[in-house]
C-alpha cells in the first residue's frame, strides 16, 4: 500500500514574547480576562525585518535537517498562509529561492486557520499519483502584522511562527490514512480581512477605516467551530473505523482552549492526550498545527505506530481533519 508519509518535522517562533500582562499596557484588557476566555498567555511576534517567507525559512531548514536531506531533493514547496510576503509572488516561491530548491515546483494556499490540513490533504493526492516525490509543507504566518492592536476583542489573540514537514510516498500502514476538508463561503464575515484585495484595494478610505486589519466576530464564530469540529472528529474516526480509544494524540489547531476541550469531550479523549500550547504562542493559524505537531515529535509523545488526529477551524469558513499513522 502506498501512502504519503512525514518523515520530518521543523518549527519556528520568533524571539520576542508578548505576554498578556504587556498587553495590559496597551489595551483594556486584563490577564484574567484573556486566560479565562482563550487560554493564552503569551504570543511570539516577529521583528520589524521579518517576513513569514523568513519564518517558514528557518522552519523548512529545521525539517530538512531531521529529514537529513538538501533543499535540492524537495519537488515541491506548498506554503499555507493568509499573511504572505506581498500578493505576487507566492511567498512559496519565494521560500524557494531562500533555500535554494530550484528543482521544486511552488504556490501557496489559502484556507485559513485549516490551510496546514489542506495543504495534507493536497500533498497526499500528490504522492499517491506518483506526480512527486518529495514534498515540503509549510504553514506560516505573520498575523502581528495584520492586527488591529486597538481592538481589544482580536489582538489578544494572534501570533506568528511557522511549521513545516516533509513528505514522502513509503510503502506500509504508515502514513496519511484520510484527510477531510470542508467550506462554507456564506459564512465568510464570520473571520476575515477586508482591506488590500480587488474588492477593497489599498487607498486612503481603507487605511482611515482600519480595513488591513483582520476582523472577528468571535461569539458567532465560537458558536459554529465548536458544533463543527465535534462532528468532524466523530466522523473521521467513523469513516475509518477507528475508536477515539485507539488514538494516541489529538492536535487541533491552537484558536481557543474553550474550544479543543469541547471537541476532546465529544470524543471522551482526555486531555491527556491532546497537544495543547497555545498559552505560549497564542492562535498562528496555518502554522499553529505544525508548531504543535513538531514540538510532539520531539519530545517523544508522538511514536511510529501511534494514531494521530490532526483537526481545525478557520475562516472562509474553512474546517478539516486528517487522520495518520505515524
Amino acid at each position: 500500500m502506498l501512502r504519503a508519509k512525514i518523515i520530518a518535522t521543523g518549527s519556528y517562533t520568533p524571539e520576542r514574547k508578548l505576554t498578556n500582562f504587556d498587553l495590559e499596557k496597551i489595551v483594556d484588557t486584563s490577564d484574567e480576562w484573556i486566560t479565562e476566555r482563550t487560554g493564552i498567555k503569551e504570543r511570539r511576534i516577529a521583528n520589524e525585518k521579518q517576513s513569514t517567507s523568513d519564518l517558514a525559512y528557518e522552519a523548512s531548514k529545521a525539517a530538512l535537517r531531521q529529514a537529513g536531506l538538501k533543499a535540492k531533493d524537495i519537488d515541491l514547496i506548498i506554503v499555507a498562509t493568509v499573511t504572505g510576503d506581498m500578493p505576487v509572488p507566492s511567498t512559496a516561491c519565494l521560500l524557494q529561492n531562500l533555500l535554494d530548491a530550484k528543482k521544486a515546483a511552488a504556490f501557496d494556499i489559502n484556507a485559513a486557520c485549516s490551510g496546514f490540513i489542506y495543504g495534507l490533504s493536497i500533498a497526499d493526492s500528490f504522492i499517491r499519483s506518483g506526480t512527486y516525490k518529495k514534498i515540503l509543507l509549510v504553514g506560516a504566518e505573520t498575523l502581528s502584522k495584520f492586527t488591529d492592536w486597538e481592538d481589544r476583542t482580536t489582538c489578544v489573540l494572534f501570533g506568528d511562527g511557522a511549521g513545516a514537514v516533509i513528505i514522502e510516498a513509503a510503502n506500509g500502514e504508515n502514513g496519511i490514512i484520510s484527510t477531510e476538508i470542508h467550506s462554507d463561503g456564506s459564512l465568510w464575515e464570520l473571520l476575515n480581512l477586508p482591506g488590500g484585495g480587488s474588492k477593497n484595494p489599498p487607498s486612503k478610505e481603507t487605511l482611515n477605516k482600519r480595513l488591513h486589519f483582520l476582523k472577528m466576530k468571535g461569539n458567532e464564530t465560537f458558536k459554529v467551530a465548536v458544533r463543527t469540529l465535534e462532528s468532524l472528529v466523530v466522523d473521521t474516526l467513523k469513516k475509518n473505523n477507528l475508536k477515539s480509544s485507539q488514538l494516541s494524540a489529538l492536535i487541533p489547531h491552537q484558536a481557543n482552549l474553550r474550544i479543543i476541550q469541547a471537541t476532546a469531550n465529544r470524543l471522551g479523549l482526555s486531555m491527556d492526550k491532546v497537544v495543547v500550547n497555545l498559552d505560549r504562542y497564542g492562535n498562528t493559524s496555518a502554522a499553529s498545527i505544525p508548531i504543535a505537531l513538531d514540538e510532539a515529535v520531539r519530545i517523544g509523545r508522538i511514536r511510529h505506530g501511534d494514531y494521530v488526529l490532526l483537526e481545525a477551524f478557520g475562516g472562509g469558513l474553512t474546517w478539516a481533519s486528517a487522520l495518520i499513522k505515524w
